[in-house]
């Protein structure tokens, strides 16, 4: 009998201590959920944030005393940001910006070019002289009344042109104020040019190469126009030469009549 109440008392006290055990596991951990509760009302990160303010708002009162040109300065700079956080600027503005002045101004560069080209009066008339083209010799001279000899074509045939004699990759000049009307090549005079010099007057130059301008320009009196080029076989017998054609309302005349 001692013995079952020795045991009894054995099994109760167990079961005290399992119950005290349970106590106060339950305790030590609603000990820490109210410490964690406790820290994240007590945060750190919100204790910096509000000094940071301070700090912030402090230097502005600093700033601000210091003048109301300074005080503009720091509410132009504030709103500036903003500004730019609320209307993000593109990256490519400013190569924009270049590109549209760009495109405005070469317009203009070339509209000032037309202008000044065009502003070149072109008023040749028969009292006015022209310019050799180039230096030497009359080989052919113009014939449109009778025939003359061409040794190359063994032939009396009639000349239209005045053909002078020059060397290979020799200038040759605007006779006038002239505009370039015409560029073009044949098998008889090879590549040529045709100039407006005002007034119903046009002048030919062929035998020529390596022609530097370009049709519709305007030039004036003693500018290249290119260089003599090695005769074409119409006139090879004759040797280099530059074929010089002047006309009047589109008829050939002697322009031996106007050269200096």
């Amino acid at each position: 009998m001692k013995e079952k109440v020795n045991q009894l008392f054995r099994d109760k006290l167990v079961l005290v201590m399992l119950v005290l055990g349970l106590l106060a596991i339950v305790a030590a951990a609603g000990a820490v959920t109210v410490r964690r509760n406790g820290q994240a009302e007590e945060s750190p990160y919100l204790e910096i944030r509000e000094s940071e303010g301070i700090i912030a708002k402090e230097a502005k009162e600093e700033l601000i005393a210091e003048g109301s040109s300074d005080a503009a300065d720091v509410a132009g700079i504030a709103k500036e940001e903003a500004q730019e956080k609320e209307n993000p600027k593109p990256e490519n503005q400013e190569t924009a910006s270049h590109t549209d002045i760009a495109a405005v101004a070469e317009p203009e560069a070339e509209e000032a070019g037309a202008v000044a080209n065009e502003s070149l009066v072109l008023d040749f008339t028969g009292e006015d002289r022209l310019a050799w083209p180039v230096e030497g010799n009359v080989i052919l001279g113009y014939s449109m009344d009778t025939t003359t000899w061409f040794p190359t074509l063994e032939q009396y045939r009639c000349n239209p042109a005045t053909v002078i004699q020059s060397d290979v990759s020799t200038p040759v000049r605007a006779p006038a104020d002239a505009r370039v009307i015409e560029l073009g090549s044949n098998e008889e005079i090879g590549s040529y040019l045709r100039l407006d010099l005002g007034n119903g007057y046009t002048a030919l130059c062929g035998q020529l190469k390596e022609i530097p301008v370009v049709e519709n320009e305007y030039l004036h009196k003693g500018d290249v126009l290119g260089y003599i080029a090695e005769p074409t076989k119409y006139y090879s017998i004759e040797g280099n030469n530059l074929y010089f054609e002047f006309f009047h309302e589109n008829e050939p005349i002697d322009a031996l009549d106007y050269l200096e």
